[in-house]
């Protein structure tokens, strides 16, 4: 087994509980918690068992029992945290998306290679069992010529102006916090995109609230996506080739099962997940391990830099629906 990371959590937040409580179920070791309120660092220490609680992320920072920071503040202030771990000399798993843009994503990359740290996005879905046994699938040509993909992401989150996914200044809106599953699954397997066709429905506050993207390839390949934040869908997903299709359960970027189907709808396969918690371990598994071979390009499921060419798909997507961030 890789020899254990020495853990930081920074931010307490609900995601921050999710992947933490993933780590402590898992057997990893959690050292640290930073936050710029003492009492919510503590309070989240005492949660979880944490030895060290930190009232600023500077003192996260230059705690010497951390190997490894995740962060996990809101959408603006991912590269700013980023880049001051790195600063550090920490290893840095950052929550998705990986920046509010791409001109951030370069630098926190760019400041991760001088620094010789790890820095990878925490798209925790590509490394659920599931999704490694889709992709050697499609590898192995079992659906012939993949054709299509189609995925949705539709939540009914809060309405409340004020509330992080409607607020502009928070990088708010369906796109950065849902749609970042399909776009990033679509990049999985298909790569870059060489069309992007994209509409969606704007709030008051300017955040989009549903956005349809459709990307095109040279090859003709389709990838349909929807992600919503005022409806619940099926959040399904569908693979198509011109000899079988990989239907996918709900919640598809999930822990779940999916069924390989046939031309004829003879069922091939089908597959179950049995995880212990959320399974978001699975990318931290990957990041000690890559720590450990030295691959601080991000590897081959996720590198470093097709986060940053995904946040160019996310800029050119909210460039053609017209939303923009405070000070971009």
């Amino acid at each position: 087994m890789t020899e254990r990371l020495r853990w930081g959590i920074l931010a307490t937040g609900g995601i921050a509980h999710a992947f933490t409580n993933d780590l402590k179920l898992n057997g990893f070791d959690v050292r640290a918690v930073g936050s710029r309120s003492i009492e919510s660092a503590r309070a989240f220490a005492e949660e979880f068992g944490i030895p060290n609680a930190h009232g600023s992320y500077e003192a996260l920072a230059a705690d010497p029992e951390v190997d490894a920071i995740y962060v996990s503040t809101p959408h603006p202030w991912h590269a700013a945290s980023a880049l001051l771990m790195i600063e550090a000399g920490k290893h840095v798993l950052v929550e998705k998306p990986f920046t509010l843009n791409q001109a951030e994503a370069r630098l926190v990359a760019d400041a991760a290679a001088a620094a010789g740290v790890l820095v990878l996005e925490a798209m925790w879905t590509r490394y659920l069992p599931h999704m490694m046994r889709v992709r050697e699938i499609v590898e192995a040509g079992t659906l012939g010529e993949v054709r299509t993909l189609i995925a949705d992401h539709t939540q009914g989150l809060p309405r409340d102006p004020a509330h992080r996914i409607n607020a502009l200044e928070l990088g708010g809106g369906a796109l950065l916090d849902l749609g970042i599953y399909p776009i990033s699954f679509a990049w999985d397997l298909f790569g870059a995109p060489t069309s992007i066709q994209s509409t969606a429905i704007l709030q008051p506050t300017g955040t989009d609230v549903q956005v349809a993207v459709q990307f095109g390839y040279e090859d003709g390949r389709l990838a349909s996506t929807l992600s919503a934040a005022d409806t619940v869908g099926p959040n399904t997903a569908t693979v198509l080739g011109t000899e079988a299709r990989i239907d996918i359960d709900a919640v598809w970027y999930s822990p779940t099962g999916f069924r390989l189907i046939a031309r004829d709808g003879a069922v091939l396969e089908e597959y179950r997940s049995e995880v212990t918690g959320r399974g978001m371990h699975f990318q931290a598994e990957a990041f000690e391990q890559l720590v450990a071979d030295g691959r601080l390009d991000g590897g081959d499921i996720l590198s470093t830099e097709e986060s940053v060419a995904i946040m160019g798909t996310l800029d050119a997507v909210r460039a053609e629906i017209g939303v923009r961030y405070p000070g971009e």
